[in-house]
């Protein structure tokens, strides 16, 4: 129970994002995601055709 008790203080003590924090960390994890998506795709579609075109 005292760790229960011990968490729900510490709960009380941290920082909350407001709705617009949230918002602005919620587009730029989105934007890094489909930019990281692209990069490996486009990699995986260069080191394919490379590979097709060594193999001939």
């Amino acid at each position: 129970m005292k760790f229960l008790k011990d968490v729900s203080t510490e709960m009380k003590r941290v920082s909350w994002p407001n709705r617009k924090e949230l918002t602005k960390y919620t587009v730029v994890v989105s934007v890094t995601v489909i930019f990281i998506a692209i990069f490996f795709a486009i990699a995986d579609f260069g080191i394919s055709s490379l590979i097709r075109l060594i193999t001939g």
